[in-house]
C-alpha cells in the first residue's frame, strides 16, 4: 500500500474517522498500532514477525538499561540491542551483496561462492525502523531519555504507519513523547496537514513519476546516449529523486499532523545549497542527523586534529552510502560525498560557515556549482545496471556510469529529440524551482497558506487540474522503499 494508491485513499479515511471517534489516548494508540501493522502487512505479512521481534528486543533492552545500576550490565544490553538490529539489517540487506563480492574475488582463483547464495527478500522499511530503534536504546543508555514502561506506546513509536516505511527517522524524544500524551487536533493542523498531503502527492504523481519516464530510458541506453540527453537524464533524475522522496516525507508529515503528531522536516530546499555541508543540512535531514549523532561524533567528530576529522567524515559518509543500498554504486556515492565534505573543509579552512544568502551573483554561482557537484553524485547513485554472466546477475554499475560520463564521445546530440527532452524537463522542473525559490526567500514551506482564500483556491485548482491531465495514476512505488 502506497500513499498514491486507491487502497490508501480508502484505508486512511476509515482509520481517521475511527481515530476521531475514540475517546481516549490508549484506544487511539491501539487503533494506530493495528492500522500500522495492517499497513505494513499489506506489503508482506511475513515480515510482521520480524517487526514484532525487533520491537520487543529493543523494548526489553531499553528497560533493562534504564533499570540497571551496574555500568557493565547497561553496556551489555546496549550491545545486545545494537547487535540484534544490525544482524537483522545485515542479513536481509547485505548478505547477498557480500556473497556476490566474495564471488568476484574468488573467480580469478577458479573458486566460487555461489553455493552460499540465498534468495532473500528485503523487508520494506527495515533500514528506517532499525535505525530509529537503535537511536532509542542509545539515547536511553546515554541517559538522554527514560525508557518507556508502555509496550503499546513503544510499538506505536516503531510502527507508526505515516513514516515507518521511508522516514523521516524519528527520535524517541520527539515522537515517543507525542505517542505517550493526549493529542490535540486543531483547525490549523488540519489545514496545513491537508496541504502537505496534496503538495506531496502532486510532487510524486505529476513531477517525479513523469521525470522517471525521461530518466529511465536514458540510463537504460547509456551505451549510445549523446551528451545533451545524458545531461538532461541526470537532471531529470535529480529532480525525480528529490520530488519522490520529499513527497513521501511531506505526505507522512501531513498525515501525522491530521492525527495530532508533528514529524520533523526532512528536506529543506536542498538544491539551494551553496556547499556540501549546506547540502547535508538540507537533504534527508533525519538521516544526516542520525549519522552525525550516532556515528560521526562517537568516532571523534572534529576532535583530535584535521586528519582524524577527515577520516571520520569519510567513514561516516561511506557507511551512509552503504545504508542506501547493498551495491557498489552506493559505496562509491558515499565515498564521493565524503570527498566533497573533506574538500570543502580543506578549502574553507578555519573560516566559519557562510550565512545563507538570498540572491546576488556570487550566491547564485555557488548554488549552480554545488548543484552540478550534486548531479555527479546522482549519476553515481543512479547507475544501478546489472547484467547476466553465466546465469548469474552481476553488478555492472561502474560500466554504466563510465558510459554516461563518456557520452560526449557519441556527439552533443543537438537534435529535435534532445530539444523535446529539454522542453519536457523544463516544463516539469521550472514551476517547482519557482515555488521553492519563493519558499527559500520567505523561509516558509507553507507559504501558499499565507495567500487569501481565493489565491489558495486557485493554487489548489491548478494542482488538481495538472494532476488529472499529466499525473501518473498507476500508484508507482516511492524510490526509497527499496532502501
Amino acid at each position: 500500500m502506497v500513499f498514491n494508491s486507491w487502497e490508501f485513499a480508502l484505508f486512511f479515511p476509515v482509520v481517521y474517522l475511527l481515530y476521531l471517534l475514540l475517546p481516549t489516548r490508549r484506544l487511539q494508540n491501539l487503533l494506530l498500532l493495528g492500522a500500522s501493522y495492517y499497513f505494513y502487512a499489506a506489503w508482506d505479512w511475513r515480515f510482521l514477525g520480524l517487526l514484532l521481534g525487533s520491537t520487543i528486543l529493543d523494548y526489553v533492552c531499553a528497560r533493562a538499561i534504564d533499570d540497571a545500576t551496574d555500568e557493565r550490565r547497561r553496556r551489555m544490553f546496549l550491545v545486545a540491542s545494537v547487535i540484534g538490529n544490525l544482524t537483522v539489517l545485515g542479513f536481509f540487506k547485505y548478505y547477498g551483496f557480500f556473497v556476490e563480492s566474495m564471488d568476484d574475488l574468488l573467480r580469478p582463483l577458479g573458486l566460487s561462492s555461489r553455493g552460499l547464495r540465498l534468495d532473500i527478500v528485503l523487508p520494506i522499511g527495515v533500514s528506517f525502523y532499525t535505525f530509529q530503534e537503535m537511536s532509542y536504546t542509545i539515547d536511553v543508555y546515554r541517559r538522554e531519555i527514560r525508557a518507556t514502561r508502555s509496550l503499546l506506546d513503544f510499538a506505536v513509536f516503531v510502527a507508526f504507519f505515516p513514516h515507518m516505511v521511508a522516514g523521516p527517522i524519528q527520535r524517541a524524544a520527539n515522537l515517543l513523547h507525542q505517542v505517550a500524551r493526549p493529542r490535540r487536533l486543531s483547525r490549523a493542523a488540519f489545514v496545513s496537514g491537508g496541504w502537505l498531503i496534496l503538495w506531496g502527492l502532486w510532487k510524486k504523481i505529476v513531477i517525479a513519476d513523469n521525470l522517471a519516464l525521461i530518466a529511465d530510458p536514458i540510463f537504460a541506453g547509456s551505451a549510445t546516449v549523446a551528451a545533451l540527453p545524458a545531461y538532461l537524464g541526470v537532471v531529470a533524475f535529480a529532480f525525480q529523486i528529490y520530488c519522490d522522496f520529499s513527497a513521501y516525507s511531506d505526505i507522512a508529515r501531513g498525515v501525522a499532523r491530521l492525527l495530532g503528531f508533528e514529524l520533523m522536516l526532512n528536506f529543506n530546499l536542498p538544491y539551494f545549497a551553496t556547499n556540501p555541508s549546506d547540502f547535508w543540512r538540507r537533504w534527508h535531514i533525519s538521516l544526516s542527523n542520525w549519522l552525525r549523532d550516532y556515528l560521526y561524533i562517537p568516532l571523534g567528530g572534529s576532535r583530535g586534529g584535521e586528519a582524524k576529522t577527515y577520516r571520520n567524515l569519510g567513514l561516516t559518509m561511506l557507511l551512509g552510502g552503504l545504508w542506501h543500498g547493498a551495491a557498489w554504486n552506493y559505496v562509491w556515492w558515499g565515498a564521493y560525498q565524503g570527498a566533497l565534505l573533506i574538500g570543502h573543509r580543506l578549502l574553507r579552512g578555519e573560516r566559519p560557515p557562510a550565512k545563507p544568502g538570498t540572491g546576488g551573483a556570487g550566491w547564485w554561482l555557488s548554488v549552480i556549482v554545488m548543484f552540478h557537484f550534486t548531479l555527479l553524485g546522482w549519476l553515481i547513485f543512479r547507475s544501478t545496471r546489472r547484467v547476466w554472466v553465466d546465469g548469474v546477475s552481476r553488478d555492472d554499475s561502474w560500466a554504466q556510469m563510465v558510459e554516461m560520463l563518456s557520452a560526449f564521445g557519441n556527439g552533443l546530440g543537438l537534435d529535435a529529440s534532445s530539444l523535446d527532452l529539454l522542453v519536457r524537463v523544463a516544463v516539469l522542473c521550472l514551476p517547482l524551482v519557482i515555488v521553492q525559490w519563493i519558499q527559500y526567500r520567505l523561509q516558509d514551506h507553507l507559504v501558499v497558506l499565507r495567500l487569501p482564500l481565493l489565491g489558495r483556491a486557485a493554487v489548489i485548482s491548478i494542482l488538481l487540474l495538472t494532476w488529472l491531465i499529466w499525473g501518473i495514476q498507476d500508484g508507482e512505488s516511492f524510490i526509497y522503499f527499496q532502501f
